[in-house]
């Protein structure tokens, strides 16, 4: 089967490169390269950062305002989605979402580190393949608190400059 590829441009920090499995979350993947196709990701942030856990963007501007978009089914097992294996090992991309199962929309994030305790509860689709300097020096950035209701947000915007779809 032929992965995707994607390649996401981040300024001042370089281009991370991934492939996206559609064999295990067809939906979370075409959902995420519609997106891609449509801009959708471009001058949106990573908005919460975690060192040796995680960076997390796709949802906010650089003024911190929510863009929204539709949500999709959680393709995960936890959500009776059996397909999807994919582990949460360092460079994986996931889905991200509420307590809702089902309310994943554009938000994702890159583990920065392995957190099996994520897998099967959170959609996987995908794995840095080239970059993982650029993965490491965002999770190193300074971070803190966004208002009373958001904790690990960088100190200065990481702007994602565009998500790219190279090949299908």
């Amino acid at each position: 089967m032929n992965h995707p590829i994607i390649k996401i441009k981040v300024k001042n920090f370089g281009t991370m490169t991934a492939e996206l499995y559609p064999e295990k979350a067809p939906l979370t993947v075409a959902n995420f390269l519609k997106l891609c196709d449509e801009g959708f990701f471009d001058g949106l942030i990573f908005h919460r950062i975690i060192k040796g856990f995680m960076i997390q963007g796709g949802g906010y501007t650089e003024d911190m305002d929510h863009k929204e978009c539709d949500a999709i089914r959680g393709e995960f097992k936890a959500n009776g989605f059996m397909q999807n294996d994919l582990k949460h090992t360092r460079g994986v991309l996931s889905m991200a979402r509420t307590s809702d199962p089902d309310s994943a929309s554009s938000q994702f994030f890159v583990m920065h580190m392995d957190a099996p305790h994520l897998d099967a509860q959170y959609a996987g689709f995908g794995k840095v393949t080239e970059g993982l300097e650029v993965l490491d020096a965002i999770a190193s950035v300074k971070t803190g608190s966004y208002g009373w209701y958001m904790q690990d947000v960088p100190k200065e915007p990481v702007v994602i400059e565009t998500v790219e779809v190279v090949s299908r």
